[in-house]
């Protein structure tokens, strides 16, 4: 299965469509918890299915709106493809951040990373999530569902998302690795 670029659009657009539906139908009620609020695209491999459904129901209790990137089964799906329809929604602004399950990890990262005004962290424990937050504000978390279980899957991402970038001299050298990308970029 490859993603498209118009898979991506129509996933921006359910995407935006479904938080702006959220938010007339909640502007009668009373504000929503800032979790709710937010929306964390999500998506898995194969390798990840399991740990992407168990994440998600768990993201739904914290109170998140969830982005479904795939895979929708366990059958084999390509890395890349996920971790770009993630990547991609999080750029664009669809979503708040983003996480990728694949069997390490790192292909995950390696292919988010190639999107711009994305930074994909692979973290692997609470130190790593929490330092790819406060020192680089990183908007997309990989995780190897191979390398971590199940409980330890849920601190770090509740410790991701949970974590803010708010020393100055962390936001300067985001600036700098942002500066980098800009120099790449294509007019």
């Amino acid at each position: 299965m490859t993603i498209k670029d118009d898979d991506v659009r129509l996933l921006v657009r359910q995407a935006v469509s479904r938080v702006l539906a959220e938010k007339a139908a909640a502007s009668d009620a009373p504000a929503a918890p800032l979790a709710a609020q937010k929306v964390i695209a999500l998506g898995a491999d194969h390798g990840g299915f399991a740990l992407k459904q168990d994440l998600a129901n768990y993201l739904r209790e914290l109170g998140y709106a969830l982005n479904d990137c795939g895979a929708f089964s366990p059958d084999p799906v390509d890395y890349p493809d996920i971790a770009y329809a993630v990547a991609k929604l999080v750029s664009d602004g669809a979503a708040w951040r983003g996480i990728v399950i694949d069997g390490a990890g790192i292909g995950s990262a390696m292919v988010a990373n190639k999107v711009p005004g994305v930074r994909a962290a692979l973290c692997y424990d609470l130190s790593t999530a929490r330092n790819a937050r406060e020192h680089n504000d990183a908007n997309v978390l990989t995780l190897g569902a191979r390398l971590i279980g199940l409980g330890l899957a849920r601190d770090i991402v509740k410790t991701f998302l949970d974590t803010d970038c708010t020393e100055e001299r962390h936001k300067k050298r985001v600036a700098k690795i942002m500066d980098v990308e800009r120099r790449y970029l294509r007019k």
